[in-house]
């Protein structure tokens, strides 16, 4: 992967998986659902999965540099 590619997409995926990770503490410390009809550990175990995971790919990325 060539490195300006490689940036944006390590970027990209890192800001993604923290923003999220931001949301669902903000939530959950709020006592609001993360997300609406589905259970609070349910919704809470699979949004963090996500985003754990876009921030393993976004390291990945910076791998490639």
């Amino acid at each position: 992967m060539e490195n300006g590619p490689a940036i944006f997409a390590g970027m990209v995926f890192c800001l993604f998986g923290g923003g999220l990770l931001a949301w669902i503490a903000t939530s959950v410390r709020r006592h609001r659902p993360v997300a609406h009809g589905v259970s609070q550990v349910a919704s809470v175990t699979v949004a963090s999965l996500v985003s754990l995971a876009s921030l393993v790919v976004g390291a990945w990325c910076f791998t490639w540099l």
